[in-house]
């Protein structure tokens, strides 16, 4: 895209469609229009440093926020996308770029805590890819992590059970660690919160299912059925029905009543 286009683009609208494909699982779009934002970032940038190096006025763009967070928002956007589609490598290369935007001139005040905050998500990010990509001797520092940050708990505990369910791990110790904390996690009500959450009570049905505790199973495949519904997203209330199907054989009553609740609720809606 050339200087003269990417100078007419408003960076906050792009933000603004970068959170709306992440909500949609839009992984592709993450990626092109990231893109998009870093190569308005850096051409605005390259722009400032050429007009200092010639000693003549900076122009002015009218931004809501400092330049270096759409470089920092572009380049966590990419990782997140890379990270489920499961491209590890590509997702830790991202990291780096936002673990560290101290290199832009003049951040002033304001664009320094910026930086720190990118460098804080960098750190957390980065410990997700690599306990999903298999790397498990990260697994006791992300624990501690997760103890001196209990704001990241949510995601952090959902990537575990992933991992655990992907590589057979054993981690009910870790679970039973933080059982006090994970009980508040149904309190959420954010979008971003209910999407981990449901993520963290899928796997954990699915880690369940893998260990014979069926009961258990089908209790975490139920609360990510009402998740799924509440968020109305098909494509998860879809692969909730298969697992709830697959763990039928262990239904108890109570459940089943449950069960039918949710249908009937869902019926109404359609009605």
């Amino acid at each position: 895209m050339r200087p003269s286009i990417l100078k007419l683009l408003n960076p906050d609208i792009i933000v603004e469609m970068l959170e709306m494909a992440y909500r949609l699982e839009d992984w592709d779009k993450m990626l092109n229009t990231a893109g998009i934002l870093y190569s308005f970032a850096q051409c605005i940038y390259e722009e400032r440093q050429y007009h200092k190096a010639k000693g003549l006025p900076v122009p002015l763009v009218d931004t809501q926020r400092p330049l270096v967070y759409y470089f920092g928002f572009s380049h966590l956007m990419q990782g997140i996308a890379y990270q489920k589609q499961q491209k590890y490598d590509e997702a830790r290369e991202t990291i780096y770029c936002y673990a560290e935007l101290g290199w832009m001139e003049e951040l002033g005040g304001e664009g320094e805590e910026i930086a720190e905050e990118f460098r804080y998500l960098a750190r957390a990010n980065l410990y997700i890819v690599e306990i999903l990509s298999g790397r498990m001797e990260f697994l006791e520092g992300y624990t501690q992590f997760l103890q001196d940050n209990p704001e990241e708990l949510l995601p952090g505990l959902g990537t575990i059970v992933q991992a655990a369910v992907h590589y057979r791990l054993d981690v009910d110790d870790l679970l039973h660690r933080f059982a006090e904390q994970s009980a508040g996690f149904g309190d959420y009500e954010d979008a971003d919160n209910l999407s981990h959450y449901f993520s963290y009570c899928y796997h954990l049905a699915l880690y369940h299912r893998r260990a014979g505790r069926l009961q258990e199973g089908l209790d975490w495949t139920m609360q990510s059925l009402r998740l799924a519904h509440q968020s109305r997203h098909d494509g998860n209330f879809k692969r909730c029905l298969a697992l709830f199907e697959a763990l039928r054989e262990g239904l108890t009553d109570e459940q089943a009543g449950g069960y039918h609740g949710l249908l009937q609720e869902c019926l109404g809606q359609i009605v």
